[in-house]
This record gives structure tokens, C-alpha cells and sequence, in this order.
């Protein structure tokens, strides 16, 4: 996007609008964020810009972490829960134990560059990972196909984060990856033969203490919805929170108005992509 001399290069992924032969955009998921040129003396208003050259009805933008907006007037969509290597370090008394616990019955974890990664570590990661997002119910674009994932692995900047069991077995993993100057948490999952031990706590602590190494902030993320178990479960390590803003821009307002007509009000956007009810 261009405005005068200024530029915003903003990553989204364009789809098709189903049975109407036209286009939306969406960032990816994640907290990439629009990267902001000089020329700008404040974050510029979506609607005072001309999209119509874009052919999208509308754009879902995420705004990155802990940076100046790419955009005025974002919404406050949620708050991440953040470790900050420059704070004391908070860990649950009770996560405590249990990390202790497992290192005692001889789990233990190893933190691999993703390019280092093996074609089985791989492999295990991408079947504890689908049997996690199985186990949970999640939606189908949650379920990656493992192509996806070697490629996020080979970007320079991720590890492959693993907590073996006993017999050497993969109990747990994440991915992580250093962006924007923070290290993100991405993707994770654990076996379902270990659950009672919980080994995905090592996991969290070994990428605590690897953003602890590289004096980079932790984004542990949110919930599903504000104060749900999994919030409060990275809650258990956080230390710190950040603000996550996203905007929901309509570039072509007569196709957004006709797509979403009859549609129950909701915040989802846009309207007309809302699940049904």
C-alpha cells in the first residue's frame, strides 16, 4: 500500500470469496504485522485510502507485538501472555514440581535449530501435533500436512522444541520461531499417552529458557477466548502481557454490504465468512 511517498508492506493471504466470483485478504496467522517506510508522521487512517486498486471486499489485518501500528484506529482484539527476560522470572509453584517431577522419571528435552531438524523428528512432532489438535476438536485449518511444517521449520530464525520420554519416545514438542525482536511460541501439541505428566510444561520451560539466552521476549500467545484454560495455563509462566490489535477494513463497501445481507450481528469479520449458527 501506497500513500504518496510513504509505503506499508502489509503480508496477507488473498482468497476467494465462495459463489461470488470475487477476493478478500487476511494476514497470516501469526503476529507478522505490517512493515511501515519512512515518510509517515502518524499511522495513516484505513478508510482514507484508496483500496479500490486492490479488488478485495475486505482485509483482516493483524498488527505485529510490541511495535508502533501500521494502521490508526486498531482494535484491541486480545492481550498474549509474554515472558520477559528482563523481569523475574514467575513460574506456578505447582508447574514447578511438575517439571521437576518428569526430569526425575527421566524425561528430557532437546531444543533443535529447524533447519536441523531430522526428517523423524519431523515426522513425530507433525503426529503429536495432529493427534493434540484431533484430540481438542480443532477446525481442519488447524490440521497441517507435514510439508507445512518442514517448511516453517526451515526458516533460519525456528527450533523444534521436544520433550522425550523415558524411552526416547517424542511426549511433547513446540515450534518457536524469533521475529519483529520477539521469540514467538507457534505451534504445539502433546501425545496422549503422557498427558498425566504433562511434559509440554518442560517444553514451555526449555523455550523460557531459550528466550532467556537470546534476551528476547517470550510471546506465549492467548487463549481461545479471554481467560480460558489456556490462557491460564501460559499465565502459569508469564511474566508481563502485550495488547494484540488487529483492523477490519471494508475496501469495497457495496460487496461487503451485499455478501454479509442477512447475516446475524456478530464482532466476527467479516460478516459474511461468520460460521453458522
Amino acid at each position: 500500500m501506497q500513500s504518496g511517498e510513504a509505503t506499508i508492506a502489509l503480508p496477507v493471504l488473498v482468497r476467494e470469496v465462495p459463489d461470488a466470483g470475487l477476493t478478500d485478504a487476511v494476514s497470516p496467522y501469526g503476529y507478522p504485522g505490517g512493515a511501515v517506510g519512512e515518510g509517515f508522521d502518524a499511522p495513516p487512517d484505513p478508510a482514507a485510502v484508496d483500496w479500490s486498486a486492490t479488488g478485495l471486499v475486505s482485509v483482516f489485518v493483524r498488527e505485529r507485538l510490541a511495535a508502533d501500528p501500521c494502521f490508526a484506529g486498531a482494535t484491541l482484539r486480545s492481550t498474549v501472555q509474554v515472558h520477559e527476560p528482563a523481569r523475574e522470572r514467575r513460574l506456578r509453584a505447582r508447574f514447578a514440581e511438575q517439571i521437576r517431577r518428569n526430569a526425575r522419571l527421566g524425561y528430557r528435552v532437546e531444543v533443535v535449530p529447524g533447519p536441523d531438524a531430522s526428517a523423524e523428528q519431523c515426522s513425530s512432532f507433525h503426529s503429536v501435533y495432529t493427534e493434540t489438535m484431533e484430540r481438542a476438536g480443532a477446525a481442519k485449518r488447524y490440521l497441517f500436512d507435514p510439508g507445512y511444517l518442514s517448511g516453517v521449520l526451515a526458516f533460519e530464525r525456528s527450533w523444534l522444541i521436544l520433550c522425550l520420554d523415558p524411552a526416547g519416545s517424542m511426549a511433547a514438542g513446540a515450534i518457536a520461531g524469533h521475529s519483529d525482536g520477539l521469540l514467538h511460541y507457534y505451534l504445539g501439541g502433546t501425545a496422549s499417552a503422557w498427558l498425566e505428566h504433562s511434559p509440554f510444561k518442560n517444553v514451555v520451560d526449555a523455550m523460557v529458557g531459550l528466550a532467556d539466552q537470546m534476551g528476547a521476549p517470550l510471546n506465549l500467545g492467548g487463549g481461545v477466548r479471554p481467560g480460558d484454560g489456556l490462557e491460564e495455563f501460559k499465565r502459569g509462566f508469564a511474566n508481563a502481557e502485550l495488547p494484540f490489535h488487529t483492523h477490519e477494513i471494508v475496501c469495497d463497501p457495496a460487496a461487503y454490504e451485499r455478501l454479509s445481507e442477512g447475516r446475524a450481528e456478530s464482532d466476527y469479520f467479516p460478516a459474511y465468512r461468520a460460521p453458522a449458527q
